[in-house]
């Protein structure tokens, strides 16, 4: 980076005839186009440094303060004073500010993770620009999308970048205020509850370090750095699809989206076909609340008509009442296979059109 300084002052230099110097912001002066005005500016940089103004000049030495994102600030500082002077100094300042916010834009690992997953960045750059940031092209990685609750308070990204240190091999992007993506370096064998199970520390850490809920989507593995895109938008998609049909779970992975994953890839139009050939209509809109329940027990009990009115805590005819009941009004008897399934399937589309649309 002193070297792109040097040869930038040097250029300035050229274009506007005055000699240029830079120091940090104790007031070490660090390059010069001079010489003579190195040795000039030591104790006078410090002196302006120690004082409010934002351009002064001293003893024929001009000095301006430049904030540059992200790094520590500095002072530029030109040989003479005058309009001249101060106008080639604003020139400079505001050029320099740019070249480092270039430099760092080109050469932070963080962002360049980020231009790849949000397709920013040609493919045929990847493998160019890996190299030069000296990322390991080949290695085994999965993304992970973590979703939590905003609050202005909690820096969520800072706990999970915490929880993984290693800058060179784990790479946290910060995509909003709810949303984080973690890239993470994998061994290549682990299986599916390995992996799960990193998700569930991110849940677990979010949770107890900054009391903010937060869920995670995984995409799948894959070896090459080019392909970490894909995995983050199956990871995204694992978010989207779990928010709709598994909101209770904290974890979702994409490869394990079941029947969600299909609907999730129908056209609404297909969607609301398919329920206006399943109910008459008005029929699924006359079950009340006691009968959905009613409903949702018979099949997290596989269709058994005694554990279900057990856990029901009703009477076994006063179930079987019900899914007559059910029966008279759709025309599916849940007791009988087909008709359960496409019961089903048909409340999970319903679901899908109903919270789906303020989901994805």
């Amino acid at each position: 980076m002193n070297i792109l300084v040097e040869e930038f002052l040097s250029k300035i230099k050229g274009i506007t005839g005055f000699n240029f110097g830079i120091a940090n912001e104790a007031g070490e002066v660090i390059l010069s186009t001079s010489d003579k005005l190195f040795e000039a500016a030591g104790k006078r940089t410090r002196q302006f440094v120690e004082g409010e103004k934002q351009v002064e000049s001293i003893d024929r030495i001009t000095f301006t303060r430049v904030a540059i994102p992200d790094r520590e600030d500095c002072v530029l500082f030109i040989e003479g004073t005058g309009q001249e002077c101060k106008k080639s100094l604003e020139i400079a300042s505001i050029s320099i500010v740019n070249m480092c916010l270039y430099y760092t834009e080109k050469h932070d690992k963080i962002n360049f993770i980020k231009q790849i997953i949000l397709d920013n960045i040609l493919p045929g750059d990847v493998s160019l620009r890996s190299k030069e940031l000296q990322i390991e092209a080949k290695a085994f990685r999965a993304a992970f999308a973590v979703r939590h609750e905003k609050n202005s308070d909690v820096y969520t990204h800072e706990i999970i970048q915490n929880l993984f240190p290693d800058k060179n091999m784990d790479f946290v992007v910060f995509i909003d205020d709810e949303n984080i993506v973690l890239i993470k370096e994998l061994r290549g064998d682990e299986d599916i509850k390995e992996i799960n199970a990193l998700a569930k520390s991110i849940v677990n850490t979010v949770s107890s370090e900054s009391m903010v809920k937060a869920r995670v989507g995984i995409g799948t593995v894959v070896e090459n750095i080019s392909d970490i895109g894909r995995s983050f938008k199956e990871a995204r998609t694992a978010l989207m699809v779990g928010e709709v049909f598994e909101a209770e779970r904290p974890v979702i992975n994409y490869t394990r989206l079941g029947i969600g994953r299909l609907i999730y890839q129908l056209p609404e139009t297909l969607c609301r076909l398919f329920l206006d050939e399943v109910f008459d209509e008005g029929a699924y809109e006359s079950l009340d609340s006691e009968t959905i329940l009613t409903i949702q027990k018979f099949f997290e009990n596989s269709l058994n008509v005694s554990e279900t009115s057990r856990l029901l805590y009703v009477h076994r005819n006063t179930l079987v009442y019900r899914l007559d009941k059910i029966l008279k009004i759709t025309g599916l008897d849940l007791r009988n296979f087909d008709d359960a399934i496409t019961f089903k399937v048909a409340m999970l589309v319903r679901k899908f059109l109903d919270i789906g649309e303020r989901v994805l």
